[in-house]
């Protein structure tokens, strides 16, 4: 249970060492709890190596803190979108190695090469070019060979993969370190996924008859505790990484939530009977009703979608619900049965140990993923 106090007394310890006001939205981010999920999954596979998934601000966690976090802990590497996230972690001064999952524009390729990232290849065209730009600057070019097992993106397509090395080890600059693949629908369609998973199989034997692959990975959190990969020697960790698995497991108690979402009253006001809450007055208060407008809006990332959905926050050891539509950068609450005085600068728990990233995701309709990447970089991460 989140106590205000407590909270106020950590955080302004923080934020003392930064120069201004405290932010009216943050996230706290606990680091012990992202090595601890990590170190989960290495006690239940510990054959396997660890891809930590860092793309996206590392799903709204900020990417150079978790990464800093998690650096010192063996990951084989970070799993990043962009070139720009790969050079946002060199720039952090982490050791671990970015790997870009998806397929890169040809000028973005160069830095790729100059830095010794890892990439994915899907096409011949890649190829030559990265082959090309090793021989520009006489550095061997690190790649993981992509197979389509399905999911539609990118990668090479299984009537494709005859033959392929012969013509990948015509490119002499090129280091065919790993060979992976994506799964489309690990947490719905068990079928497919097995037929997903036997396609990588006799992609991984295909192509390994000529030569030994350092890294073969398919699986990320959806199958990491649900699906035996024997060609696997590594797994991808995005959500697991965060503290949710997407699927049922017995491993899954054992994660920790990583995040909490606070933000603070920013006034109080009480409201008369037949009195409109936000915009196109969706809520009409039924009486007198005591309102507290907390500083965190959809330009923050608490989601548009949760207007009218029953949702609610946490303040002063209560569920308060939000009232009317989610506003660019403030949400209305009902505090009128809070058994505490509540007033402007009081701390709310937006989303965490009380509010759980999986409560916003129902009632948002949406994905857990989506929850997390949106929360907005004017929201100050603190790791604790």
């Amino acid at each position: 249970m989140i106590k205000t106090c407590s909270f106020l007394g950590t955080c302004l310890t923080l934020w003392s060492m930064i120069p201004g006001i405290p932010p009216r939205a943050w996230a706290q981010i606990d680091t012990s709890a992202l090595r601890h999920n990590l170190n989960v999954v290495r006690r239940v596979m510990p054959d396997m190596q660890l891809m930590a998934i860092v793309k996206a601000e590392a799903y709204g966690h900020g990417l150079e803190g978790v990464a800093r976090a998690l650096d010192d802990e063996g990951c084989a590497f970070y799993g990043v979108a962009t070139v720009h996230e790969a050079d946002r972690i060199r720039q952090a001064g982490c050791q671990t190695c970015p790997f870009i999952l998806g397929p890169c524009f040809p000028d973005e390729r160069e830095p790729i090469v100059q830095n010794g990232w890892r990439t994915a290849l899907s096409s011949l065209e890649e190829a030559n070019h990265f082959n090309s730009l090793g021989q520009l600057y006489n550095k061997q070019v690190h790649t993981h060979i992509c197979i389509d097992t399905g999911m539609g993106r990118s990668g090479f397509l299984p009537n494709e993969l005859q033959g392929l090395m012969e013509k990948l080890r015509a490119f002499p600059y090129l280091h065919l370190e790993g060979i992976f693949s994506h799964l489309s629908a690990a947490s719905v369609d068990l079928t497919f996924t097995h037929q997903q998973i036997q396609s990588f199989t006799n992609g991984v034997q295909e192509l390994s008859r000529s030569q030994a692959f350092d890294y073969r990975h398919i699986c990320s959190s959806s199958a990491v505790f649900n699906y035996h990969v024997p060609v696997s020697n590594m797994v991808r960790l995005g959500r697991l990484l965060y503290g949710y698995s997407p699927m049922p497991s017995p491993y899954n108690k054992e994660l920790r939530p990583t995040m909490t979402l606070l933000s603070r009253v920013t006034i109080v006001r009480t409201l008369p009977g037949n009195h409109g809450v936000s915009y196109n007055h969706c809520y009409i208060t039924q009486g007198s009703t005591k309102v507290a407008t907390i500083g965190i809006g959809f330009a923050d990332g608490y989601l548009h979608y949760l207007s009218n959905k029953n949702s609610r926050v946490y303040v002063h050891g209560q569920y308060c619900p939000v009232l009317g539509r989610v506003t660019m950068d403030q949400i209305m609450v009902d505090v009128t049965y809070l058994k505490e005085e509540i007033q402007p600068g009081d701390i709310v728990e937006i989303m965490g140990p009380n509010v759980s990233w999986i409560e916003l995701t129902d009632r948002a309709n949406t994905i857990p993923s989506n929850v997390l990447t949106s929360i907005g970089s004017r929201v100050q991460r603190v790791y604790v």
